[in-house]
């Protein structure tokens, strides 16, 4: 017989915490494990996306800025087709954009029907032709110009637009001009702002004209530059007055000379006066002593004011010798001297009590002016100039040579008052008392009159 075979009974697991500890522990890390695996994934897509975001933006700044480049640089010109979008309309004109850094203008009338309401809105895109570019002002019209020679002529005349022309020749009254293949007159006080005084040298010129008559077709054509200057100068003086303000320094060039003073160019077509009493401190007796015409200068503006016309003409007053700096008296104050003035430093240079040799400049009723120095004259009036018996005031000439005392100096008002010397002790009695104002011991004093008298009393042994 086959003998039976001992069955083995299972081995149970036990309960002991000893037992379970080891695989809950191993469960716990692991989920520990794969939740800080989530979280460091989470944390890892954020961090991804505020990235990703920060290139986006990145990448639309740069778009922008680009396109603000390019718009920036982009450049129209008569001629031109663009498209342009409606910002505005007004009672007579239009703005429209024109891709450029400068909005454009077009006349209400161009988009205007038969019913007399204006066919466009804002926000419409329309084509439209470059007819002139002025600077940063440019004009469009829904027609181009190029239909023949008259209807171009016609265009610009009704529309008041300016037109290229070449100075042809010289005639009677004025100069014949090629203009759109026309030839047109333009007389000779419509040429320029200014006198003519060499016609001559307009010929073969080019310029911009205003049409001012048109008859017969195009085959009678009057034109105008002056008009088109004048109002260019208009323009430009209205931004003048805007942008700068009297005490500003600017600079400019000198275009014209005369006995008064000279003329100064600023920006174009746009003038200055530097009175003759503006040009240098010291008094001159030609404008062209000191400066010439195309110099370039640095003048201080003194005043801007409108003319009475009406007109929106300005009177620009400039001083060329202001514009080194400010007055002298806020120099002296803060200790910064301007040796360009020779009042910055007069009560250094000429205290009271000073004698000085000067030169007789102006002769008044009242007195007489001496010069003590380039830029500083003195006032020595008629009563004092009396007390000197030696002195003769109705014999005293322009230019002679007079020795004179500083009285009184007015640095503010820049004048200084004159007389004659006093003889030797009254003049170091001028000196001490001058010396010792300030003074409020009267110990001191008395010592110094007692040092004064005993030195007078030396010079008398």
């Amino acid at each position: 017989m086959t003998p039976k075979k001992k069955q083995i009974a299972p081995v149970e697991a036990t309960s002991s915490p000893t037992a379970h500890a080891e695989p809950l522990a191993a469960q716990v890390d692991l989920s520990k494990a794969a939740g800080h695996e989530s979280q460091g994934q989470d944390d890892w897509m954020e961090e991804e996306e505020r990235e990703n975001e920060k290139k986006r933006k990145a990448a639309e700044f740069a778009l922008m800025l680009e396109g603000s480049f390019s718009q920036t640089k982009k450049r129209v010109s008569p001629g031109d087709r663009i498209k342009a979008e409606v910002l505005s309309i007004g009672k007579e004109e239009i703005f429209v954009s024109t891709g450029t850094m400068h909005d454009g203008v077009v006349r209400r009338q161009e988009l205007t029907g038969a019913d007399g309401q204006v066919t466009v809105k804002v926000g419409d895109r329309i084509d439209l032709y470059v007819t002139q570019v002025r600077g940063s002002e440019i004009y469009l019209s829904t027609k181009a110009m190029g239909g023949g020679a008259s209807e171009d002529l016609e265009d610009a005349f009704d529309k008041m637009l300016p037109v290229e022309g070449r100075v042809v020749e010289l005639c009677k009254g004025g100069f014949r001009v090629s203009v759109l293949g026309k030839l047109a007159f333009c007389p000779i006080s419509q040429m320029d702002s200014k006198r003519i005084e060499t016609p001559e040298e307009y010929v073969g010129q080019r310029f911009e004209f205003l049409i001012t008559q048109l008859t017969e077709r195009g085959r009678n054509v009057v034109v105008s530059r002056r008009k088109l200057l004048d109002e260019q100068k208009s323009l430009s003086q209205a931004a003048f007055a805007e942008e700068h303000h009297a005490g500003e320094v600017i600079s400019g060039r000198i275009t014209k000379l005369e006995r008064f003073g000279a003329f100064v160019e600023i920006q174009p077509g746009l003038e200055g006066l530097v009175h003759i009493s503006e040009l240098a401190w010291s008094r001159i007796a030609d404008p062209k002593d000191v400066v010439h015409v195309g110099q370039e200068v640095q003048v201080k503006i003194l005043k801007i004011e409108s003319l009475p016309e009406g007109d929106g003409r300005l009177k620009i007053s400039l001083s060329l010798k202001q514009a080194s700096g400010d007055a002298p008296e806020a120099r002296a104050a803060s200790g910064q001297l301007d040796s360009s003035d020779p009042w910055a430093a007069i009560a250094q240079k000429f205290p009271v009590g000073t004698v000085v040799a000067g030169t007789i400049q102006r002769k008044e009723a009242y007195g007489i002016f001496v010069q003590l120095a380039d830029g500083v004259v003195g006032l020595l009036p008629k009563s004092k100039a009396r007390e000197d018996a030696q002195f003769h005031f109705e014999k005293a000439r322009l230019k002679d040579t007079i020795t004179v005392q500083v009285d009184e100096i007015r640095p503010s008002e820049r004048r200084i008052s004159l007389g004659f010397p006093k003889d030797e002790g009254e003049r170091e009695w001028r000196t001490f008392a001058a010396a010792t104002s300030a003074s409020s011991s009267f110990g001191t004093l008395g010592d110094q009159f007692k040092a004064l008298m005993d030195k007078k009393g030396k010079a008398g042994k």
